[in-house]
């Protein structure tokens, strides 16, 4: 199972080229597989744009996969988005992997003055033509003339927390699914994959897992999210019913970005 940690949380709001670079080597050096960045606008907080943040990281570090999750495609214009896309992929050598989704929070879309209500289909519309332009086909009657080495863009990660829709499509049409710690229960977390496997889906990722070693241990309810807040070895413990799952990926939250915090997630994982 592949580990990854997200540069989410407090340390965002302080984070300067120095910090993000020192976390991105420390991650890099303990062992972690991935690097990932959140994407949010309204939040009353800031975070770093995740395209110019994973083009950071990446050009710190040396094999560590640099990704999105997720990037909230509806709040961008897709033709504009994809060229940023792509220069990140080019940039990064390939080792970028682009977790996208239709967005849930509606202050993100209040804060950029768009319509929350459309935002599947703008997400379905966005993507196909971001794919167009990735593949050098026409949109308006005009091409982009990719970089060799980045035509076709990066692979595609559908965030989906429900599904309904979207893992269906997730599992049948892209590659891969992201599952969401902060937002489903360890049932949801279960019922999701099932369904994905089923129809055929390959990579699935759950993310934005808290992690917390020193919180006091609480059980997991059918109404808690899924998380690591709780000793060291109940971590592991729950960590384990992740994995028997048959989740690909597991990205972590932790309090800090710091050498020791990390080396202790590792432990827990057995990484």
């Amino acid at each position: 199972m592949r580990i990854g940690v997200a540069f989410l949380g407090p340390e965002t709001q302080n984070m300067t080229r120095s910090s993000l670079i020192a976390g991105a080597q420390a991650a890099e050096g303990a062992g972690f597989d991935g690097l990932w960045f959140f994407d949010a606008l309204g939040r009353g907080h800031i975070h770093p744009d995740p395209l110019i943040a994973l083009t950071l990281a990446a050009s710190a570090t040396q094999k560590i996969e640099v990704g999105t999750c997720i990037m909230q495609v509806p709040l961008r214009r897709p033709v504009e988005l994809a060229h940023r896309v792509l220069t990140a992929h080019h940039l990064t050598e390939g080792r970028m992997a682009f977790g996208v989704g239709a967005g849930s929070t509606k202050l993100d879309f209040d804060f950029s003055g768009l319509d929350f209500s459309t935002r599947m289909q703008d997400l379905s519309d966005g993507l196909e033509i971001m794919q167009k332009v990735w593949n050098d086909e026409p949109v308006n009657g005009h091409t982009i003339f990719p970089w060799d080495s980045a035509k076709g863009g990066p692979p595609i990660l559908i965030g989906s927390w429900a599904g309904k829709t979207w893992i269906p499509r997730a599992a049948q049409e892209f590659d891969g699914w992201i599952a969401s710690g902060a937002k489903s229960t360890y049932g949801k977390l279960q019922e999701g994959i099932v369904r994905y496997r089923e129809l055929g889906g390959k990579r699935a990722i759950v993310t934005n897992i808290q992690v917390d070693l020193s919180a006091p241990t609480q059980e997991l309810t059918g109404d808690t999210p899924f998380n690591l807040r709780c000793d060291p070895e109940t971590a592991k413990e729950r960590f384990a019913t992740i994995k028997d799952l048959g989740y690909d990926d597991a990205i972590f939250v932790l309090p800090n970005h710091d050498a020791n915090g990390m080396e202790a997630l590792l432990k827990v994982t057995g990484q």
